[in-house]
């Protein structure tokens, strides 16, 4: 860094716009002119505006010359006073962004065995360097880097380079600081420094996968790596770790599956990874001490190391994702990578904030960084080279480790054209790749029309948002542990259940429905965050006899997998999967985050029934409709009394064996009796007690008894 005292600050807020701020202390805050020199030019600007501040007099100058990025300005003032010229609000214009886009494909480092080509995108930077270290940990000297057009930084090393590590150092502002490359593919130990490798050795073809067609078609089962595997009876031998959730042929006490072979022989279509990014939070040298769910990031495109078995080899983790990845494709399930672009762990600490100050973040009306995710930080998407790196980083997963979805952690945080553009540019390559995010409306300083949220969700037709609607009115809210849903007998969500279950559309009314189409719909009662399902209900039923609870229980996950739209399981729910009641476990021990394999022997009766829900859901496309005029067509209500629900589905054989359809839910706990529709026999496909896809009885009579808290599922 170069010594200078500031007396007074001066900032480039637009291409032509300079803000000077006297404090009072000096000089009474005064000065009649102010020049921008450098060794070139000394060109006096303009005073445009003078305001009084408390501490200090702000005066907005015009200049007449344009000031050049990658070189360093000065401005003095009529006391001979010097400061530097900072880089300030100008990088958040649309000129900046428009001039400084870049749309190459080869930000990052290029590597062979020749040569390493290193390119940086840092246009605010007066200079750049290289620093390497050889894999032994020797030092080189910094290498000066070449500024380009647009703002990109390159050098080449005409030498082998694999294995060694890499930083930059970028002086922006007069001050030099050091940075891991944000494109860096891999890393060391704790994300510390960047690594070079070469990912060709790397590479596997991707397996076959099933047929898949629509978002709907997905049963989604969400997990984090190291909850998967760590339960001591999980039957893995590589516990909590990338390789353990890629075995198969593991069996719990009861000599039955666990894990992955488990999760196939439910029906599970795709798992969903809380994130496998590089994150802070657990110390990969002792991943044991702590836990973390991921939503810390670090590094976009590098693995986690504390799922690796030696995160010293940065070779190690990428090779053992992609077989994990791997091995979850070749029992025929995709994989849906959980993404968090939405912020960084610390922003001060980033290297976007290291490497293009000011830039990849949103600012409030004062200029101070805006807070709508709740960590300090929002990532500003609608920036070009924001929207870049990200669209950037979806297709390095896609087509380096070949995952099949993305979910987008607090995608309200997100602009509608970022989103679509993700979309679109994902669906360039395989459009079998599902995209569902986090709709909230979020506090953040982006127009209310332009966020990627629930509100706007007809910009965005081809995107699942979480229904929090269906999660609070089947279960009851979530912010309010003791308020009962649907399922739990509340009658005052009758009226909703009707919509959820028909794909929250808006089944009579549009304005009725929260969304167009029923493949937006990700329908949950619950995930990783808040309460589990079950803790809430113990805590609303305390008292209540445990069959009962069960019976609640189950119903409210039939209706997840039985609705239109796209069902979502959090893993273990099908075994009422307990955190011992902490309704925030994201950093919480083993003990409450672990997938109990114990309780799968435990309630084996409903792990069997939910699998036979799943069964019925994937063997006729009636339940699982792609398009909301289907659903309007085909799908009418019963008069039955509130508040039973008989969903009946009409002349449906086109898109399954059976012709006609008749869901039955009873969130009473008393037995209801319910006229049948339509004369002669009808096979049964789930009652209170058994649910399969093929009819396993049959009944002739007009009217039946349906039992307590019950679902039943009737085909002609």
């Amino acid at each position: 860094m170069i010594a200078i005292d500031r007396q007074f600050l001066a900032y480039l807020d637009d291409l032509q716009v300079i803000t000077i701020l006297l404090p009072n202390s000096y000089h009474g805050g005064s000065s009649s002119y102010f020049h921008l020199t450098n060794e070139e030019i000394n060109s006096e600007l303009t005073i445009i505006e003078t305001v009084k501040l408390d501490d200090s007099i702000k005066y907005i100058c015009h200049s007449e010359i344009e000031p050049e990025f990658g070189k360093q300005y000065w401005i003095t003032d009529e006391h001979e006073g010097k400061t530097d010229l900072q880089i300030g609000a100008v990088i958040r214009t649309q000129a900046f962004d428009e001039r400084f886009y870049y749309d190459g494909n080869d930000l990052g480092i290029t590597y062979s065995k020749e040569k390493t080509i290193f390119k940086l995108w840092a246009p605010t930077a007066v200079k750049v360097k290289l620093k390497l270290h050889e894999p032994g940990g020797k030092e080189l000297e910094p290498l000066p880097m070449e500024r380009g057009e647009f703002g990109v930084w390159f050098t080449e090393v005409h030498r082998d380079l694999e294995c060694y590590h890499y930083s930059y150092l970028v002086c922006v502002n007069l001050e030099w600081k050091e940075a891991v490359d944000p494109y860096a593919v891999a890393v060391t130990v704790n994300g510390k420094k960047g690594v070079i490798v070469n990912l060709a050795k790397t590479r596997r073809e991707k397996p076959s996968l099933p047929p898949f067609q629509h978002a709907v078609d997905t049963v989604i089962y969400e997990t984090h790596i190291r909850d998967f595997t760590i339960h001591p009876n999980s039957g893995v031998k590589n516990k909590g770790l990338y390789s353990g959730a890629g075995e198969t042929g593991t069996t719990g006490k009861d000599g039955l599956p666990t894990c992955l072979s488990y999760v196939k022989d439910l029906g599970i279509t795709h798992i969903e990874f809380l994130p496998f990014h590089d994150f802070e939070g657990v110390d990969e040298l002792k991943p044991a001490n702590k836990y973390n769910w991921g939503y810390n990031p670090l590094h976009f495109n590098v693995p986690e190391g504390s799922y690796s078995t030696n995160p010293h080899d940065p070779y190690k983790r990428i090779i053992e994702l992609k077989e994990m990845i791997y091995s979850i494709q070749k029992q025929g399930i995709r994989v849906i990578m959980d993404v968090v672009y939405n912020h960084v762990y610390i922003r001060e600490q980033s290297s976007f904030e290291k490497i293009v100050p000011g830039y990849y973040f949103r600012h409030d009306e004062f200029g101070m960084p805006s807070n709508g995710t709740g960590v300090g930080n929002d990532i500003a998407t609608e920036r070009k080279m924001v929207r870049k790196f990200i669209i950037d980083s979806v297709l390095f997963w896609l087509k380096e480790y070949h995952v099949d979805g993305f979910r987008f952690d607090l995608m309200g945080i997100f602009d509608i054209e970022t989103i679509n553009e993700i979309r679109k540019a994902v669906s360039e390559i395989d459009e079998s790749v599902i995209i569902i995010g986090e709709g909230w409306n979020l506090n953040t300083p982006i127009p209310p029309e332009k966020k990627a949220n629930i509100r706007n969700q007809k910009y965005l037709p081809e995107i699942g948002q979480f229904n929090d609607w269906f999660r609070d009115s089947i279960k009851g809210s979530t912010f309010n542990l003791y308020d009962r849903g649907y399922a739990l007998g509340n009658e005052y969500y009758y009226e909703s259940a009707k919509q959820l279950l028909v794909g929250s559309i808006g089944f009579e009314k549009m304005d009725k429905g929260i969304f167009t189409e029923p493949i937006q719909s990700v329908n949950y009662v619950e995930c990783h965050d808040n309460h589990t399902m079950w803790d809430k209900i113990n805590l609303c039923e305390e008292g209540t006899d445990e069959e009962i609870k069960q019976k609640h229980h189950r119903l409210a996950t039939v209706m997840v997998l039985l609705s239109q739209g796209i069902p979502f399981l959090h893993s273990g729910q099908e075994f009422f999967r307990t955190k011992k009641g902490v309704g925030n476990s994201y950093r919480s021990p083993d003990e409450i985050n672990w997938l109990d394999w114990d309780r799968k022997i435990q309630f084996a009766d409903n792990v069997e029934y939910i699998k036979g829900i799943i069964s019925i859901r994937k063997s006729h496309k009636a339940f699982r409709f792609h398009r909301a005029d289907l659903i309007r067509k085909h799908i009418r209500f019963l008069p039955y009394p509130k508040p039973l629900i008989g969903c009946f589905y009409e002349d449906v054989q086109e898109f399954g064996h059976w012709k006609t359809i008749l869901v039955v839910l009873n969130p009473l706990r008393t037995v209801q009796k319910i006229d049948l529709p339509l004369g002669g026999k009808w096979e049964i496909l789930a009652d209170h007690k058994n649910a399969k896809a093929k009819p396993f009885r049959s009944i002739s009579q007009k009217q039946i008894e349906v039992n307590p808290v019950s679902s039943y599922v009737l085909v002609k």
